[in-house]
C-alpha cells in the first residue's frame, strides 16, 4: 500500500470519526431545574433505554423517559412554560434564528419541570426522532418551518 493510499485511508477515518462524534449538542437556556446553570453547554444523550441524560461540564441530569409529557420544538419558547422560566429578553428578541426545544416532565416528587434548550442545527433531527421514539410522546412543532427543520 503506497503512501497515497495510506493518506486516503487516514482522511476517510478522520471524516468518519468526525461524523460519528458527539451528537445531541445543546445549550441549556433556562427552566425550572436550578441544578443546571443557564448557558451551560452539553450533550443530550438519548442512547440509554430508560433515561434521557443531559451531561454538562458541571452536572449530569437524568430524566426517566416515562415521565416526559411534552416535547415542543420551534422558534419560540413554549408559551406554556415561559412564565415559569426567567429568560433574558435579549436572547428571546435576538434576530439570529434559534430553534428551541422545550421538554416538560414530572420529577420524582410529582412536580412539573421544564427544560429549555437551543439544539445544534446539525443534531436537531437526531434528538427529536430519538426523543419521540424513546418517550412515545409526539413532538409538538410550533409551525411548518420547525416541522421541516425537525423532520427534514
Amino acid at each position: 500500500m503506497g503512501w497515497y493510499s495510506s493518506l486516503a485511508l487516514i482522511l476517510i477515518l478522520a471524516v468518519t470519526a468526525e461524523a460519528a462524534g458527539p451528537r445531541g449538542r445543546v445549550e441549556y437556556i433556562g427552566g425550572t431545574v436550578t441544578a443546571i446553570g443557564e448557558g451551560s453547554r452539553g450533550l443530550l444523550k438519548t442512547t440509554d433505554e430508560d433515561y434521557l441524560t443531559l451531561v454538562t461540564r458541571e452536572r449530569t441530569l437524568r430524566v426517566d423517559y416515562g415521565r416526559v409529557n411534552l416535547i415542543e420544538y420551534g422558534q419560540n419558547v413554549s408559551r406554556r412554560y415561559v412564565m415559569a422560566i426567567v429568560l433574558s429578553p435579549v436572547l428571546i428578541l435576538a434576530k439570529k434564528r434559534r430553534h428551541f426545544l422545550t421538554l416538560g416532565y414530572q420529577d420524582d416528587e410529582g412536580k412539573q419541570q421544564a427544560l429549555v434548550f437551543v439544539v445544534d442545527k446539525n443534531d436537531v433531527r437526531l434528538v427529536l426522532a430519538s426523543l419521540e421514539a424513546r418517550t412515545g410522546v409526539k413532538v409538538d412543532f410550533q409551525d411548518e418551518e420547525a416541522r421541516r427543520a425537525g423532520k427534514g
